[in-house]
């Protein structure tokens, strides 16, 4: 079965996580550090925030903004639940607009529809590794006085016209195994923002402005020196594992006629954290016809946040017909870099069977 990821984890990985060990200094310390000032020079911005997660790197980022009770934040329902989840722990309540069905990502033409008076911050979704269009999200929520989180969680590199994303907005990113390069469980959070960095620093160690000293009130979604030596050897290979995802999409989309393939708008990035196709009969039986294949087909996502039970429960009652549709039709083929020649032969002979 050819996976649909496969985390790439050689000697130099090995080798760091070794050093750490034998260092003695095994919580946040300078390897946590380095790898904070190497991301942010990534993303071209001044600060980045290392977390325990994507999920904490989303929670304090909106934090750090102050959203909390009573506000709203205009997010999309096409995405892991943990991109509305973070909204909720907040106090704060996740608005939902739909998406546009040539990107997958949250439509600007219905964000502005959603704005009221309680509206806080917009939190868009880079879905697959394909950038959001944040020339008009950021115009909407400079006309309307709103923050911009972005969830760049699968998206590491993604640009538009040369600006990173996570450079926009306030960024947050994730580190998990899956994703185009891992430190095991992990996220950071990226911004320009002296102020909202200050912030994020405070609320992901206890409040602690310098040791036993609490400012305000904290957790504890601090990153591991660990997980900071593997990422920042991770983070060397990074362009070379992206350019190779671009190289397999490419192949992909030569070959595929028989789905819709993704789209991408010119000056953008798209990193291909997955390859999404539209498959055009019973989505379900495709998927049982790759798996007999030995193509480890994957759907994200089979339901739409709103439509999770915990949503319903909490009295969402949105009807988002997109995302609803999208959810019945995608899914994702393997496009990792450890793919072989051979095994894109393959993916491609499987789905053309379709």
């Amino acid at each position: 079965m050819i996976p649909i990821a496969s985390p790439l984890i050689g000697e130099e990985e090995k080798q760091a996580v070794i050093a750490v060990l034998e260092s003695g200094q095994l919580a946040q310390g300078p390897r946590v550090q380095e790898f904070e000032e190497r991301f942010a020079a990534l993303c071209g911005v001044r600060h980045a925030i290392a977390t325990s997660s994507g999920t904490t790197a989303l929670l304090t980022a909106l934090l750090a903004h102050r959203i909390g009770i009573g506000d709203e934040v205009i997010t999309t329902p096409f995405t892991f639940i943990a991109s509305a989840n973070s909204i909720l722990f907040t106090g704060a309540r996740p608005v939902f607009a739909d998406i546009d069905e040539s990107s997958y990502n949250i439509d600007p033409d219905l964000i502005e529809q959603k704005v009221t008076q309680y509206t806080k911050a917009i939190l868009p979704v880079h879905l697959y590794g394909n950038p959001c269009d944040m020339g008009r999200i950021m115009e909407i929520a400079d006309r309307h006085g709103l923050i911009v989180v972005e969830d760049a969680c699968q998206a590491h590199g993604a640009s538009i016209d040369g600006k990173r994303v996570g450079s926009f907005g306030t960024g947050c990113f994730s580190f998990y195994p899956s994703k185009n390069m891992t430190t095991g469980e992990g996220g950071m959070i990226t911004t320009d923002d002296d102020e909202i960095a200050e912030r994020a620093r405070l609320i992901r160690n206890h409040g602690q402005s310098q040791l036993y000293r609490h400012e305000s009130p904290g957790y504890n979604f601090r990153m591991t020196d660990l997980q900071a030596a593997l990422g920042l050897a991770q983070l060397g290979k990074l362009g070379k594992w992206t350019r190779k995802r671009i190289e397999n999409a490419a192949f992909l989309t030569e070959r595929l006629n028989n789905v819709i393939t993704p789209q991408v708008m010119q000056g953008y990035v798209h990193v291909y954290h997955q390859y999404t196709v539209r498959v055009k009969g019973d989505r379900d039986q495709a998927l049982q016809e790759l798996a007999e294949g030995g193509v480890g087909a994957r759907v994200y996502y089979p339901l739409p946040v709103h439509e999770q039970p915990l949503y319903r429960q909490l009295g969402f009652k949105d009807s988002l017909p997109v995302s609803e549709r999208m959810s019945q039709e995608v899914l994702s083929v393997p496009v990792h870099p450890a793919l072989t020649q051979e095994e894109l032969v393959k993916i491609v002979s499987e789905v053309s069977k379709l």
